[in-house]
């Protein structure tokens, strides 16, 4: 069945990177429709910028089967959870001067591009529910991973009494409810990461390696590639580039080059980026580069759709879903 913006999409996007959107759109129901997977990496500031809305019925849907974001994105969906009506939008955010800069800063107001988080009704908020968690695990000489600390706080249910947006609008909720494999590679570059080492330097957690790190989770996701791709093509779709989308990439030479094991190449790859192909920017490398690496074969359908992914990261999947 084909929704409205479907057709609006399919009528109207025919050149360009409009195009491009559609033609990466077709591939990615093609990989998905024939059993294939695909794994989702997430940069920027997706979840401030509320992608949760289309993102967790993707994951409810099974279009998306596993997921890499920065520690930012897993925390802010949650923070989103929680305070949204307490966000400030700023939309003459390019006008903003540095003394309107700091009376934000003295509100209490994080700016990120045109919309503030607020410090106590989000970030406070949730470190003091978490932080009971970690002091938990601390105590009992635990390790876990970052998202399975947020798993366990969502399945917990202590956050529903302060839920302030709809439920099915959080995909890290989606994807709790799924038990979705997460890796968040770089967790400590996140304000909770701060928070975590903070509390470590308080003498409330003893051990740094209650929560553990990126190594930990490139251990994990060769289990879950091997594994998968033994069943299933799995396909790479990307937004934005830096660690969110370099590191979960990299699992494919590593285990072919550096493991010497023999194991399918991604077998689709498209990445929104209005990152410049130039200058030695990874992030901005085309595909082919990445034939390369061994990460991508020849024949492996390849896409960048060079714009906003706030605009058409949504678009993307309302094709997939046929909204």
């Amino acid at each position: 069945m084909t929704g409205n913006i479907t057709k609006f999409i399919t009528e109207n996007y025919k050149h360009f990177n409009a195009a491009t959107l559609i033609d990466a759109s077709k591939a990615y129901c093609d990989l998905v429709d024939k059993g294939g997977k695909m794994f989702f990496t997430m940069a920027g500031a997706m979840s401030t910028a509320e992608i949760g809305i289309s993102l967790a019925e993707m994951i409810r849907q099974g279009k998306i089967h596993a997921i890499t974001c920065t520690g930012a994105n897993l925390e802010e969906d949650v923070f989103n959870l929680v305070a949204n009506s307490q966000y400030t939008r700023v939309p003459h955010y390019r006008q903003l001067s540095p003394s309107d800069e700091t009376a934000l800063y003295e509100k209490g107001l994080n700016r990120v591009t045109d919309t503030c988080i607020p410090e106590e009704e989000a970030m406070r908020k949730i470190e003091s529910a978490i932080l009971e968690l970690w002091v938990k695990a601390d105590k009992a000489s635990q390790s876990k991973l970052p998202h399975e600390f947020f798993y366990e706080l969502l399945k917990s249910g202590v956050l529903k009494k302060h839920y302030d947006i709809d439920p099915k609008n959080s995909w890290l909720l989606a994807a709790a409810e799924k038990n979705l494999p997460i890796f968040v590679p770089g967790w400590e570059d996140s304000t909770l990461g701060n928070m975590f080492v903070s509390n470590v330097v308080k003498g409330k957690i003893k051990n740094l390696n209650t929560v553990k790190g990126g190594l930990h989770y490139m251990h994990e996701l060769i289990a879950w590639y091997k594994k998968e791709s033994a069943k299933s093509e799995i396909g790479f779709f990307q937004i934005g580039g830096g660690i969110a989308g370099d590191f979960p990439i990299c699992v494919v030479p590593l285990i072919t080059q550096d493991l010497k094991q023999k194991v399918s190449r991604w077998a689709y790859f498209c990445q929104i980026s209005d990152s410049t192909t130039s200058y030695g920017s990874y992030s901005g490398a085309v595909p082919n580069e990445k034939i390369t690496w061994g990460k991508l074969e020849e024949n492996t359908p390849k896409f960048i759709i060079e714009s906003d992914a706030s605009i058409v990261a949504p678009l993307v999947f309302a094709y997939v879903l046929g909204w």
